[in-house]
């Protein structure tokens, strides 16, 4: 049986499930981030007791199909903007969900908006100035390399986008990281 899972964001989260449904007694078949397959199918109490032992550790069930679309939408993109380059690839976020979600991005775009008070287009850079701010701590690179790497057309862009996100420009927030990053799930 597939179930959906809302919160299950980074390769973390995927251990975590994984040993909990293990746990209870259930062979994961597969796993991704917000969905696993389990064997045998549980039953109404069983998914009862899955729900509750997920929630301890901050997941949930998704039981309905509008949540689990938007849940496949969040994941999609903290998967691109988190673990992939996209100064290579040019991303053109509309055309990827639709791609890879088989639906009119119009209508996921309504379906996202109505369910998370928020759009797509501000959730997207959430996540990437919340990578940005991942680079920035690990000092590895300079402010043009990120804003290249994150597929910004400047380092003026990126600051901009930055300081309009966070109310810091982006060196201000190297100096006073403390407490300022925020967990995927959170966003």
């Amino acid at each position: 049986m597939l179930l959906r899972i809302k919160n299950m964001v980074c390769d973390r989260c995927i251990l975590v499930v994984k040993q909990q449904l293990e746990s209870l007694g259930f062979e994961v078949a597969g796993i991704d981030l917000g969905s696993v397959t389990v064997h045998p199918e549980p039953d109404a109490a069983e998914l009862t007791a899955i729900a509750s032992a997920l929630k301890v550790l901050g997941f949930e069930l998704i039981d309905n199909e509008k949540d689990k679309l938007v849940e496949r939408i969040k994941n999609l993109i903290i998967e691109k903007v988190h673990h992939s380059d996209l100064a290579d690839q040019q991303v053109n976020f509309s055309a990827y969900l639709s791609d890879n979600l088989h639906k009119d991005y119009g209508q996921l775009s309504r379906q996202f908006s109505d369910s998370e008070d928020t759009t797509i287009e501000k959730f997207i850079i959430q996540q990437k100035i919340e990578k940005v701010k991942e680079l920035l701590e690990y000092g590895e690179l300079n402010l043009n390399e990120i804003a290249w790497k994150m597929g910004y057309s400047s380092s003026a862009h990126l600051s901009a986008q930055f300081k309009a996100v966070t109310g810091l420009t982006p060196s201000q927030f190297k100096t006073d990281t403390k407490g300022k990053r925020k967990a995927l799930d959170k966003i």
